[in-house]
């Protein structure tokens, strides 16, 4: 209604609408007298208040409802169809696009669905044409989309399926003469709000960058063509004089300059003799004139549109840049045995170099925003909120120059005593640092964001063959036929990476590490343990082959045909039945091991509701009931599930406040945290997709193969673990069939068990679905490290490392987005991208405080 093109931001503004204070075609329309009447989409109503006459908004976001939210508008249609006291009337059907999100483009839903707005659209379209006869004035239906449909359902990414929705204009105005058939032309959204304004007689709106439809006014006379030309003409050139300072020299301003001049040479004549080929001749050069003049005009400000606040940027990205220095100078001393991170802020305030750096970023502040002619976000704070930012920024730089002092005089005194060191770097510890630094690398080119989960495949299958080199490496004799290192499947679990200690505690770990001489490696351990050790690495392996093959996600080869495919189609319902039973039998299997009994019994009565929820809703069958009718729609039976998950939840956090006072609160507090685990798990289990339930499965098969016959036997330290965790829950995210495109995400998920839309649980489901790998493989950390760690500041060094390897790729990703701002794809691959690596970035933090609080031990972690 606009005309502007939107920003990327207005992905998070459309969760919750504000009143609409843009320049736009409804608020002229109000403005000139017009009664206009909205129903369907409540949005419309949020955007524009008091701007309808009559209007009965329905919920947008609650996907589970295609009848209803239909039905509430076509109920009206046959009492305002033959009223004729309002002049708009907008109607917004959401039933095709609740059904793509739930069931996808490929659902029987989706016929009957069109069937029934073929009936509307009849109806209208008839209606109209009875008004027509007897008022003896053209009417104008207009239907359009807002979004189309990718192959999963969701909209939000590039690809030409979801740019490109049809756009019909219908009208008794247009001349069409028999057997002139005309193609479809491709035109930009941006071009409607032009062509609204124009058709209602109504000014167009200030910052539309869209151009008039020409074939909608092409029936006109000569002369009326040229004004309607001329008026958009001038809305645009006003435009760009107020965003472009050069705008004389832009090519569109010049065509605008010469179509005026033959414009005014075609009134002299059309004054003088009004019907001429001369005349005609000439309009139509001036109309074509015109038109190339708008087209360029259009093209030109929307490349214009995206204003930047550099000033803002370049403050944040500092700030940024500041605390993952603190963050990097901080690892010997964060993963020593204390497990201390303190950021010493009150020595560098009182010091110099801040006072200095501060006055300077003041005078820097005042020059700028005394100087600056564009809108700034820093400027418009107020002068006591803006100092407190270059306190922040004078604050942290001093204390990164102390803590890199520091480093260097501890370099120093280490580098005298290097000759009495031992610890070196293996080829896991290579492999986790070019890892991750060549996965932040990668985030550089918009290729490798579009297929990210082609870069974690590779990592976490590099990781398997790592770890089984290192497995054969410690069980084959070395040159003195005894084996190069013991192998455990008993015992604790070491602190963190040697090469990371400091000097006092670097031998310690050291002797746990390797002071095994046993003569047997493999001699404690059974049968089925050692070929189970030296079979994981394969196993885990060939699962993440398999999943592979259940989603195609990325861009590239997004369309073609996979496992969930096959699964989801009506032809496979009863293999998917099957599939989806046996995948919570074993979740049930592999989950129960280490519950409460009480937990056991409400796990199993919990994965069997997510069974009948799915049947509920028609994804699976029910083995006694064949004609699979709907019983509640899913809302009693996923209601039921939660009663289960927030039972089990309880139960573990009731267990984890009874370990700080029973004098066995480490058993308590080991089978409290593992409950909180199987909550989330269970929780997981009810929101995804029944076809991504063998996503569920491995992983947790995973996780226990990795625990009992890689972490323990190799007595990995606590930064390796973690890095582990942290790089299968990033493979997991993309083995769900996630991708960087907001298309993947699941907003069906935010919907079990809700009868309406409610904001806040909505939310929370939809993220904790779409990011139950990491949260899984995170939590999955806290239970193990909890259970088998004998370091007692184990916790506090994996809470650092996984700050440190969440917040390092979103550091340099917000670096690298505010350098590539002016790149082609900034919206549709590196801006996706951001936002979910700043969702990602909350989920890190939360689990990082959840590490913090765990540790019971350290007081100052």
């Amino acid at each position: 209604m606009t005309g502007s093109v939107p920003g990327f931001i207005d992905v998070v503004m459309n969760l919750n609408s504000p009143a609409l204070l843009e320049d736009n075609v409804i608020t002229q329309a109000k403005a000139a007298g017009k009664r206009i009447i909205s129903y369907g989409d409540e949005t419309w109503v949020k955007l524009f208040p008091k701007h309808f006459v009559e209007y009965d908004g329905t919920t947008s976001f609650f996907v589970s409802d295609y009848t209803e939210v239909d039905e509430n508008v076509t109920r009206h249609l046959d009492k305002v169809l033959k009223r004729g006291d309002w002049d708009v009337l907008i109607l917004h059907y959401l039933g095709l696009d609740h059904i793509g999100h739930v069931s996808g483009p490929s659902s029987p839903l989706i016929g009957r669905k069109l069937s029934e707005m073929d009936g509307v659209l009849m109806k209208i379209h008839t209606a109209l044409l009875s008004e027509e006869r007897e008022t003896l004035l053209p009417s104008l239906l207009v239907l359009c989309g807002d979004h189309g449909m990718s192959e999963t359902g969701g909209h939000g990414a590039s690809s030409t399926e979801e740019v490109s929705t049809p756009l019909l204009l219908v009208s008794s105005a247009f001349e069409r003469k028999p057997g002139d058939i005309r193609h479809p032309k491709h035109v930009q959204q941006t071009d409607l709000a032009a062509t609204l304004a124009i058709g209602l007689g109504l000014p167009i709106p200030k910052n539309s960058v869209g151009h008039l439809l020409f074939p909608a006014i092409e029936g006109k006379p000569m002369r009326e063509q040229l004004r309607f030309l001329h008026l958009n003409t001038v809305q645009l050139t006003k435009l760009l004089q107020e965003n472009v300072p050069s705008y004389e020299k832009e090519p569109g301003f010049e065509q605008f300059k010469i179509s005026e001049r033959l414009h005014g040479n075609w009134i002299r004549l059309y004054l003088e003799e009004n019907n001429s080929e001369v005349l005609f001749n000439l309009g139509t050069k001036v109309r074509r004139q015109y038109l190339d003049a708008l087209k360029t005009l259009s093209l030109s400000l929307s490349r214009q549109v995206a204003q930047y606040d550099v000033y803002s940027m370049v403050v944040g990205t500092v700030v940024v840049l500041e605390v993952l220095t603190l963050l990097l100078l901080s690892i010997p001393q964060a993963l020593s045995s204390k497990a201390e991170l303190e950021v010493p802020l009150l020595s560098p305030v009182f010091s110099l170099l801040f006072y200095l750096t501060f006055l300077v970023l003041s005078a820097v502040h005042v020059i700028v925003c005394t100087s600056t002619e564009s809108s700034c976000y820093l400027c418009s704070l107020s002068w006591l909120t803006a100092g407190g930012v270059m306190v922040l920024v004078s604050a942290l730089l001093c204390a990164v120059v102390s803590a890199l002092t520091k480093v260097l005089v501890r370099g120093k005194l280490l580098s005298k005593n290097a000759a009495h060191s031992n610890s070196r770097w293996s080829e896991l510890d290579l492999l986790i640092l070019l890892g991750t630094l060549g996965h932040v690398l990668s985030l550089g080119a918009s290729s490798f964001i579009e297929e990210e989960h082609q870069t974690w495949y590779f990592l976490v299958s590099t990781l398997c063959l790592a770890l089984c080199h290192d497995i054969y490496r410690n069980y084959l004799p070395g040159d003195d036929c005894e084996p190069q290192r013991c192998l455990h499947v008993e015992g604790g679990f070491d602190g963190a990476t040697p090469a990371l200690q400091d000097k006092n505690t670097s031998s310690a770990v050291l002797e746990l590490n390797r002071g095994c001489k046993s003569p047997s490696s493999l001699g404690t351990l059974r049968g089925y343990e050692k070929w189970m050790v030296l079979a994981s690495p394969w196993v885990i392996l060939t699962c993440c082959r398999l999943l592979r093959s259940l989603n195609q996600t990325g861009v590239q080869w997004a369309h073609r045909p996979d496992l969930g495919h096959w699964l989801t189609s009506s032809d496979h319902k009863a293999a998917l039945s099957v599939l989806a039973a046996l995948s919570l039998a074993v979740i049930f299997a592999l989950i129960q091991r280490r519950c409460s009994p009480a937990s056991k019994v409400a796990m199993a009565l919990g994965l069997l509701g997510v069974y009948c929820y799915r049947a509920a809703i028609g994804n699976v069958l029910f083995p006694w009931q064949q004609d699979n009718k709907d019983i509640s729609k899913g809302i009693l039976e996923a209601r039921f599930v939660y009663v289960f998950v927030l039972g089990i939840l309880f139960t573990g956090t009731k267990d984890l406040l009874k370990s700080q006072v029973v004098a066995a609160g480490f058993t308590v507090k080991t089978v409290g945290l593992w409950e909180l685990y199987s909550g989330f798990v269970l929780l997981a289990a009810l929101l995804l997709r029944p076809h991504n339930l063998p996503v569920l499965v491995l992983s947790l098969l995973i996780q226990t193969l990795m625990a009992k016959f890689v972490w323990k036997p190799l007595r990995h330290d606590v930064a390796k673990v973690t890095v582990m965790h942290y790089w299968f829950g990033q493979a997991f995210f993309y083995f769900q069939g996630n991708s960087n495109n907001i298309a993947t995400v699941d907003i069906s998920a935010g919907f079990v068990g809700l009868d309406t839309y409610v904001e806040i649980p909505a939310i929370f489901l939809t993220a904790f679905a779409t990011y139950a790998g990491p949260v899984l493989w995170a939590s999955h950390l806290v239970s193990f490290l909890s259970s088998e760690a004998s370091s007692s500041s184990a916790l506090s060094h994996a809470g650092f490392c996984y700050a440190l390897i969440g917040s390092f790729p979103v550091s340099a990703y917000i670096i690298l987005v505010t350098s590539l701002r002016y790149h082609l794809f900034i919206w549709s691959v590196f801006s996706p991208k951001l936002l979910y690596e700043g969702m990602h970035l909350l989920i890190t933090a939360a689990v990082c405080v959840f590490f913090t609080a765990m540790d019971q031990t350290n007081t100052k972690s």
